[in-house]
This record gives structure tokens, sequence and C-alpha cells, in this order.
């Protein structure tokens, strides 16, 4: 009894006091949701991957993806259960309502194993902010709503991601295995992406997301919807920020787990690392590569051919 009064919760039992510590820890709470959604990303793009491992050669799936066969082993191989049925495919004619579904999922799911870890910066940020008003007894609306605007944005990329991806595959710019016909539409498409890093808008939005503290400093509120509103915000410099990195997915495959690391992490370390140059750093290298690209491509050959 004693220990209770110390403790200053006469009524709660010793598990209750310890889940009462958790939630009094906005930080802990804001890196395990940020885990959690990334790892239900990535479970869902290494569970495809296996699934698709014991049928297919991942090798046409993009650039790098060959070197999975040394942790699923090669196709045809024992010891395995093949649930590809279970995922599906776009159809390899006409997309139906369907097809477009499955994809818009898949982008979905590339936005939290990509986006959402970005984001823990900006969520912490927020989180001690309103921890410190709830602390001098003010109110503050919980974190949880700024992450709903910002995954709102997110969930709406995803939608366009998926009609784009659409057009491209009825266009024939893109193959039923979510990847570019011809090398030519790979290399232009890193080459945009590289000059759109020495932009001012690719500026002015990586600065907001580098230094959250001045934007909610300035546009504090205790209302749910304003701050769902500074949530779809963040949501929308994220997005200018790094729109044009998640379109190099177009460019290496869209189901391409090896880039999907690559890039989730570039654009986690743009937003950690202060100042411009790892970003013209990383402009850089996408001229570079695309050029290479279209250099050393030929007519017709398909992406998988870099491999």
């Amino acid at each position: 009894m004693g220990s209770e009064q110390e403790i200053g919760h006469p009524h709660l039992s010793m598990p209750d006091r310890g889940i009462a510590g958790l939630v009094a820890r906005p930080r802990v709470l804001v890196l395990a949701a940020v885990a959690f959604c990334a790892g239900l990303g990535w479970a869902y793009f290494l569970a495809m991957s296996a699934s698709m491992a014991p049928v297919m050669n991942l090798s046409v799936l993009g650039p790098g993806m060959g070197a999975l066969e040394w942790l699923f082993g090669p196709p045809g191989a024992d010891g395995r259960i093949a649930v590809h049925n279970f995922w599906g495919m776009p159809a390899y004619d006409t997309w139906g309502a369907a097809d477009i579904g499955l994809v818009f999922l898949m982008w979905v799911m590339m936005a939290l194993a990509m986006m959402v870890p970005t984001a823990a910066p900006m969520l912490l940020t927020y989180a001690d902010l309103a921890d410190t008003a709830s602390r001098q007894g003010k109110r503050a609306v919980s974190v949880a709503i700024l992450g709903a605007g910002y995954l709102a944005v997110w969930i709406g990329f995803a939608a366009l991601a998926a009609l784009a991806q659409w057009g491209l595959t009825e266009l024939r710019l893109m193959t039923p295995m979510m990847e570019p016909v011809q090398t030519v539409f790979a290399g232009t498409s890193m080459l945009a992406a590289g000059l759109y890093q020495f932009t001012p808008s690719k500026d002015a939005c990586l600065t907001k997301c580098q230094t959250p503290f001045p934007y909610f400093f300035a546009n504090w509120t205790n209302r749910t919807g304003g701050v769902f509103k500074l949530g779809l915000e963040q949501g929308l410099f994220c997005l200018g920020c790094c729109w044009a990195l998640m379109a190099v997915m177009f460019a290496v495959g869209v189901m391409n787990v090896v880039w999907i690391a690559i890039l989730g992490a570039v654009m986690a370390a743009e937003k950690l690392v202060p100042g411009k140059w790892l970003s013209r750093s990383i402009g850089v290298a996408l001229l570079v590569t695309g050029a290479l690209v279209l250099v050393f491509s030929e007519p017709g050959r398909v992406i998988c051919g870099l491999n």
C-alpha cells in the first residue's frame, strides 16, 4: 500500500501503473506507432516477394531484385509455401476496378514502409510540444491526429500513383510486372527526379521537413481540426520534398523491394542531415545514373536487362 501511495495511483494495479507510465511517455508511443506502420509495410512487401519467389525469377521485378534469391532461394526451391494467388496481380491486358485497388493497396503499403519513418522527427517534435503544454495544464491534441493528417496526404498520393501506373500500363510504357518497358523511360525518369533536387520548391519543402519546430510554434492550436490540418500541411511539405524520389519507383520497378529500402533510407537521411548538400548529392547521383542508362540503352530493351 505504501508503494502505491508513493506512486500516486492507489487504485491502479502494478500492470495498470506500467501502462499509465507508458502513456505518459509520448515519445515512446510515437516511435512504437512509427515502427508498427513501417513494419506493416515491410511485412507486406517481404511476404509478397516470398510468395512470388517459388514461381518466378525475382530479377524481372527490377534492378537488384535478383539478389534476394539468397534469401528466398531460386524459383522452384523446396520448403516454401506459394501464396501468390492471395496477393494477386493486375491483369495482363485491361485493368478493372479490382486491379486498380490492388495497386492502390501496394502504394499505400509503400508509403507506410518508406514515408512514415521519415516523419518520425516531425511527430516527435509535436509530441514534445504537446507534452510540455499538458504539463503546464494546457489542452493539447494527441499526436495521433497530426499523424492521421500526414497519412491522409500520402494515401491521396497512393491513389494518384495507382492511377498513373494504370495509365502507363495502358500506354504500354510499363509491363504487367510493373517495370518500365524501355530503359529510355527509366533514364528520363531519373533525370527528371535529379533535376527536381535543385529546384526552389524542393529546397523550401525540405527546409520545412528538416525544421518542424518553428512551424508548430507559429501555428500552434488546441483544436482537433486544427491539428489535423497541421498534419495535412506537414504531409504536403513532405510530398513536395519527396514525390520525385518516390516517382523513381516507376523507373526501377514498382515492386522492387531493394529500391524501396534504398530510397526510403535516402529520404530519411535527407531530412535528418542539415543543409542542402545531401539533397544536391542525391540529385547529382540521379542525373549521372539517368544519363548512363540513356547512353547505354538499346531501343526496345527492358529495364530487367540492367540486372
